[in-house]
């Protein structure tokens, strides 16, 4: 997992009159909450999720944004690429996953990206689904992740998993104390990493944040 970024603007922006500024900014936030293949963004209360499409995973693994993509500095991070390259093997050998897919961390207010957060595939046959996330170096410490994270465990447990597990490097404190901020809880380590994961009591009893 990674956690990266400079509050850089994005390269993007033009100038414009004060209605029609008004008026692309409406667009825009709009064009932030629309679904993407069908599935809706996450909307906490500070940040975005983004469900990639499977487009925009490509631009993701390559580093090569489109005009319109609004890139902190640092993301990509090699983190973000191997879960959008993971996300587009598994919509290759299993067609499109839903909402078991790849987000993208955005600010609501410019849709700017500043890391990502996503499923590693749908839940195994157990219901149990694995997570990995990560935030631009600019953006962490403000508990940016901990709240991706709560919102993409009640979207796991909505749409009917059991569980939900991660791990994080034995030293890597900082995304440990994300997951137990999330209600995760450990479970035991290994030589390399520490597991953690929160268990529902009943399946599809959590509120979507989404509203949907």
């Amino acid at each position: 997992m990674n956690d990266s970024t400079d509050t850089t603007e994005a390269s993007d922006s033009t100038g414009s009159t004060d209605g029609a500024g008004s008026a692309e900014a409406a667009a825009t936030a709009a064009d932030l909450k629309a679904p993407a293949d069908g599935v809706p963004p996450l909307v906490t209360a500070r940040l975005l999720l983004h469900p990639l499409t499977a487009t925009e995973a490509g631009r993701v693994v390559e580093s090569a944004p489109a005009p319109g993509d609004r890139w902190a500095e640092g993301y990509p991070a090699p983190g973000d690429v191997r879960g959008a390259r993971g996300f587009l093997n598994g919509v290759a050998e299993r067609g499109d996953p839903g909402v078991w897919r790849a987000y993208e961390i955005r600010q609501p207010a410019d849709g700017l990206a500043i890391g990502g957060i996503g499923f590693h595939g749908p839940p195994d046959a157990d219901g149990v689904v694995t997570i990995g996330y990560g935030l631009v170096p600019a953006v962490r410490g403000r508990g940016y992740a901990s709240e991706s994270l709560r919102a993409l465990i009640a979207r796991a447990r909505a749409a009917g998993a059991t569980a939900v597990r991660g791990d994080a490097d034995l030293d890597n404190l900082a995304s440990q104390r994300v997951m137990e901020a999330a209600g995760m809880t450990y479970e035991g380590e290994d030589e390399q990493v520490r597991n953690y994961r929160v268990v529902f009591a009943e399946r599809g009893a959590a509120e979507d944040p989404s509203g949907l």
